[in-house]
């Protein structure tokens, strides 16, 4: 085995160290259970490696992970001409059945989505309130939080995030919102569509400083809390409640609907297809690559997990 060209040919791929070690890994372990030479492998030696997984009790979707390996490092050779043929060109497992966790959103069913959730909660809301202050908040809450489920469908950023935000982090002349990272993601900067700067320019120069005025303190902050209607309620100072609000109103629209890290997750997988992985990796904040890769439908803890459960010399 030609490990360190290997090596040299899966960094040129971008791969995570962790998804390149356990890609080596699992190739020593198909040329220690063959015995044989590179350019002596041949499709039927491929065949009886699956067949070895099967009867260790690894699923179809390992082998194929595992045999998706082995067409790596086949290619490898192939590329630099150490091999006349590819021995696992055209093979595959049969009978894999995916498990999808919950529904991936296309970026034109999120804007569906935010444009469904618009028009019932902020053109058109339940004003059945009993106090005038009550019905002035809700105006204002329901504008901000358009801006927020804006936000959260267009650019995928966490819901932690959201709260981070300040009005400088906002560049209309660039059509660009500043994104402050923290412990586990990074800062960026995502580009606005131009749908949104509508709803940018109404929150700022209308709603925000009348959200400023009943909060009755300076904030940089770009989304600002109501103070509570009733003396009696108790101050909570987290956006938790909001998003957990915003989080009911979109399951009321879309019933496939779970929470807002399913959002995230769809325009990662989104990224990752349309872009590559280290544009989706800076897009979605990802401090380490191999955080992004697990948003790729093949995953590749599967194949850690089920791998790591064997030992190369024992056949």
């Amino acid at each position: 085995m030609e490990k360190e060209g290997f090596i040299k040919y899966l960094q040129g791929k971008d791969l995570a160290f962790k998804t390149i070690t356990e890609y080596v890994r699992l190739t020593e372990l198909f040329f220690a259970k063959t015995k044989k030479e590179d350019v002596q492998i041949s499709k039927p030696d491929v065949l009886n490696f699956l067949d070895y997984l099967k009867n260790k009790g690894l699923q179809n979707v390992t082998r194929q992970l595992s045999l998706n390996v082995l067409n790596h490092y086949f290619s490898f050779l192939y590329e630099n001409e150490k091999i006349a043929k590819n021995p696992c060109l055209f093979l595959k497992i049969r009978g894999i059945q995916r498990k999808k966790l919950y529904k991936i959103y296309t970026p034109e069913e999120l804007e569906q989505i935010f444009d469904a959730y618009e028009q019932l909660y902020v053109q058109n809301p339940d004003n059945h309130y009993k106090y005038e202050k009550q019905q002035q908040y809700a105006v204002l809450s329901r504008e901000r939080n358009a801006l927020i489920v804006s936000i959260l469908i267009n650019q995928g950023i966490a819901t932690n995030e959201i709260d981070k935000i300040e009005v400088s982090d906002v560049d209309f002349r660039n059509a660009t919102l500043k994104i402050r990272g923290g412990k586990k993601l990074n800062n960026r900067t995502l580009p606005l569509k131009a749908t949104q700067m509508g709803l940018f320019m109404n929150y700022l120069q209308k709603t925000r400083p009348q959200l400023l005025e009943e909060q009755k303190i300076e904030s940089e902050k770009l989304f600002l809390l109501l103070p509570a209607v009733r003396k009696n309620k108790a101050k909570d100072d987290s956006f938790m409640p909001v998003l957990f609000n915003l989080t009911k109103q979109v399951k009321s629209i879309e019933k496939q609907f779970i929470n807002f890290q399913q959002v995230r997750t769809s325009l990662i997988a989104f990224w990752i297809k349309n872009y590559g992985l280290r544009k989706a990796q800076y897009f979605a904040g990802h401090r380490y690559i191999s955080n992004t890769e697990k948003y790729i439908g093949n995953n590749l803890e599967n194949l850690i997990d089920d791998i790591n459960k064997l030992n190369p010399f024992d056949f």
